[in-house]
């Protein structure tokens, strides 16, 4: 068991902001588990550690938060924050691989946050089962080192996004419907990132959903994944990752596209950002 100094009652990234050093150490379990990755000179056993001090919030245990949950857990994470407020389905199952037969008609965050815990005991998993909003969001969002929105809808989106700005926390966005899906990560930090109200300008737009639509198994699995390793990318700081890009996938072409996205100077969510 990893002990945390109390001092870290606010996220591990700011506390590197303040210049603490964090007093956790693996153990040889730990060491034995990451070894794959510690090999890795992007991670390292500092790295790894950074990853083991991290917290990341996870929007929405379907499809996309399915994988996230998952590879954030393997790749050790140490404290995983899980939300929806929704129960499993038979029709979930095509898709949502963190669920199971004998878990439909349980709520979904604690479906999940049993297949975490058997792949990882060490996680520490916080699994809410209702829809963040307001100043729960906000609170929950400022205490993330990162957030990984796998919602299925703008106006949840938008809210996202707002508490990002709000907050100054890393935004990992992802959509999947179909054969197609995106990924774009927002950093509000930076002067010249753009937010997703730069993506998406217009907030009454409305969303097809894989209810209305339909979607090939596999596609949430592609982009969940590459949501998983743009939130590892962002906690090691391996470099800007999908900032101010966002990268699209057709399944049937099997073709990658990525698109510059720059900020927009008018931009109505982002034009005045705090002083974090």
């Amino acid at each position: 068991m990893r002990h945390y100094d109390p001092r870290y009652g606010i996220r591990a990234a700011q506390a590197r902001r303040k210049g603490w050093t964090l007093v956790t150490t693996m153990n040889p379990q730990e060491q034995e588990r990451y070894s794959r990755q510690i090999k890795l000179p992007q991670v390292g056993n500092d790295g790894q550690q950074r990853l083991l001090d991290a917290q990341a919030l996870i929007i929405g245990m379907g499809g996309l938060g399915s994988p996230v949950a998952l590879y954030l857990a393997s790749a050790g994470i140490g404290r995983l924050t899980i939300t929806d407020f929704d129960r499993v389905d038979e029709s979930n199952l095509q898709r949502q691989v963190i669920h199971t037969q004998e878990m439909i008609g349980e709520l979904k965050a604690e479906s999940a946050r049993h297949a975490i815990e058997q792949l990882n005991p060490d996680c520490m998993v916080e699994a809410l089962d209702y829809e963040l909003d307001g100043e729960d969001l906000l609170e929950r969002v400022r205490g993330a080192d990162v957030v990984v929105d796998c919602t299925d809808n703008f106006p949840s989106r938008f809210e996202l996004n707002n508490a990002s700005l709000a907050t100054g926390t890393p935004l990992v966005s992802g959509a999947a419907i179909r054969w197609e899906g995106q990924v774009v990560t927002f950093h509000p930090r930076d002067p010249k990132s753009p937010c997703y109200r730069c993506l998406y300008p217009d907030t009454g737009i409305e969303a097809a959903t894989c209810a209305m639509e339909g979607v090939i198994a596999p596609i949430v699995g592609v982009i969940g994944t590459l949501q998983a390793l743009e939130t590892l990318n962002v906690l090691l700081e391996t470099g800007k990752g999908l900032s101010g890009r966002v990268m699209v996938f057709d399944g049937i072409a099997m073709e990658w596209q990525t698109i510059d996205l720059p900020r927009n100077p008018d931009c109505p969510a982002c034009t005045q950002r705090p002083t974090y």
